[in-house]
């Protein structure tokens, strides 16, 4: 019988080892920054009701959904797009089980339908981070504080959160005198500035048949984007007449004071800055590297109010952001960020065997060192020369072999061999864990 094709679904991944260790590394930081800003972790089911999903994330996403039928059954199933719905989801079924104001942080894959190309994949982990019950603009300066926090840990330090607020752009867009019908033209134009250009916007804006003194007086605000909170001021004045965007600049200026107060200063207001989920209330933001260039953005997220309100009676102010998981690691590898201690194994300690009569005690030391807390792989395969099993333990990334000859096993001793540097031991065998630790450093 001819073997059956290894292929995968476009769009799906295998990790290595030494990648799951990576991944599990970052994921390790970042929990820990959620858990020390107080936020709680929950988890939620792959399978959501197809009409939990959609009409929620706007036309394009509803595109992007994976629908699922059990076999024989009658409901409509669908793979969870993102994480935030189904947070809306879980908070309507258990808030009498709920502490309000309700911190979360949700770690898991979702699955969209885009096409597959590099950094983009139809299965990949999600990392997001909420506050629930909260209308201060003091969840959302939280939010940007602990993102700022996360990729600190992590080893990041070029990177700057732009900050930008939808009462603001819809305000922008009847100051301009922009149909309703046509600002989601107007949005999708302005959040090319930054590939396109102010030209790029003018024409794309002109393409959409947006009438030109509307271009024109758009185009007079973008100007501002460069340095944002220093012309909060005369954006203002310019839109005096416009109440809702009067709301946005008042938010972001909250938001920017109690910035301020959590010590916070990678950041800065863009007003060119739109995110493009259609469920955003309020602030937005988005974290940019700025160091390498054109490295993009790593963090995404804003103010969700009405969301909450699409399962229950009433909403619940909500604001939070999820953390761009696949290009954090991606990138920790171009930077080359992660820690020595992120090796390529869990093992520690590979035990040798030398022959079939020493296979017992072999397994009798790595049992010891496990019992004292170091990783131990005991070799498996007598027949294999010993030198082919250092090879093997250095190979797989091992950090010390352990020899355990007849002559050794005679005199109660063990010989230990660092790999990376070939420095060995000989200790007694209730010394062996003591002089793994010191070897291991």
């Amino acid at each position: 019988m001819a073997p059956i094709n290894t292929r995968l679904p476009k769009g799906m991944r295998d990790f290595l080892p030494h990648e799951v260790l990576k991944r599990e590394y970052v994921f390790g930081v970042i929990t820990d920054v959620f858990q020390t800003f107080g936020f709680e972790p929950i988890a939620t089911p792959t399978l959501e009701m197809l009409d939990t999903l959609l009409g929620k994330s706007g036309e394009e996403a509803d595109k992007l959904i994976f629908h699922a039928q059990h076999p024989g059954g009658k409901e409509a199933l669908a793979l969870r797009y993102d994480l935030t719905v189904p947070l809306a989801r879980y908070v309507a079924m258990h808030e009498n089980d709920l502490s309000m104001p309700f911190r979360r942080y949700h770690i898991a894959p979702v699955w969209r339908g885009d096409r597959p190309q590099k950094g983009r994949y139809r299965e990949f982990y999600q990392c997001d981070v909420d506050i629930v019950g909260v209308a201060s603009m003091a969840a959302d300066a939280e939010i940007v504080s602990l993102l700022v926090a996360a990729l600190r840990r992590l080893g990041f330090a070029d990177f700057t959160v732009h900050i930008n607020n939808r009462k603001l752009l819809n305000g922008i867009g009847i100051y301009a005198g922009v149909p309703e019908a046509q600002s989601g033209d107007l949005y999708r134009s302005i959040d090319k500035l930054d590939k396109i250009g102010l030209d790029g916007v003018k024409k794309e804006l002109a393409a959409s048949g947006i009438a030109d003194d509307a271009i024109g007086r758009m185009m007079d605000l973008l100007q501002y984007r460069e340095d944002g909170l220093a012309a909060l001021g005369s954006v203002r004045d310019q839109l005096r007449g416009v109440p809702i965007a009067q709301e946005g600049i008042t938010e972001i200026e909250q938001m920017v004071d109690y910035l301020d107060a959590l010590g916070v200063d990678q950041f800065t207001v863009d007003l060119a800055m739109v995110r493009g989920l259609g469920y955003y209330t309020g602030p937005v933001y988005e974290t940019m590297i700025t160091r390498p260039d054109n490295l993009g953005s790593v963090t995404g997220g804003g103010r969700y109010d009405r969301l909450i309100g699409l399962f229950r009676k009433e909403s619940m102010p909500t604001t939070g952001s999820s953390l761009g998981i696949e290009r954090i690691i991606d990138l920790m590898d171009l930077l080359d960020l992660y820690p020595a201690e992120v090796t390529r194994t869990v093992v520690q300690v590979l035990v040798s065997v030398f022959e079939a009569g020493t296979q017992g005690a072999s397994l009798a030391l790595a049992n010891e060192l496990r019992a004292a807390g170091i990783r131990t792989e005991a070799y498996m395969n007598p027949k294999r020369a010993i030198g082919k099993q250092v090879q093997y333990a250095d190979r797989k990334g091992a950090q010390i072999v352990a020899f355990l000859g007849p002559d050794e096993i005679q005199a109660g001793r063990v010989k230990f061999k660092r790999l990376r540097d070939g420095h060995e031991v000989e200790v007694s065998r209730a010394e062996a864990a003591q002089a793994v630790r010191a070897l291991l450093g």
